[in-house]
């Protein structure tokens, strides 16, 4: 059903290499960027990321209630894509661990303070 994400950024030549470090875990990688934005994902996968400037030219700003979850393959994986994040400047909004009896997962807010969640359900194994 979605067709891609897209979060603000106030610098991105910094959110790219976080975003990279955590796009490479996944198997994806830039597929498009200039001065504006730059767009991860995988080839043939409909589903993207984008990390853009506000088009509006307006700071960026957190959205209060506002998450992008991103689907681990694996437990580990979340474990992994939370320890890059962490690693690359995240802050911690709630380590991996087990949320509910299918669904593992880890919060974290990006450079910009985006807050986001990666995790695996077994519902969708």
């Amino acid at each position: 059903m979605i067709g891609y994400v897209m979060l603000g950024t106030k610098d991105l030549a910094r959110g790219g290499k976080f975003y990279d470090a955590i796009a490479a875990e996944l198997g994806a990688k830039r597929l498009m960027e200039d001065e504006q934005l730059i767009v991860w994902g995988k080839p043939g996968h409909k589903a993207d990321f984008t990390l853009t400037y506000p088009w509006d030219q307006n700071p960026a700003s957190v959205g209060n209630g506002t998450m992008v979850a991103i689907e681990a393959s694996s437990k580990e994986q979340v474990d992994r894509i939370y320890e890059i994040a962490m690693a690359n400047g995240a802050s911690d909004e709630g380590a991996p661990g087990q949320r509910f009896e299918t669904f593992y997962a880890g919060y974290f807010r990006d450079l910009d303070g985006n807050k986001l969640n990666v995790y695996y359900s077994s519902m969708s194994a």
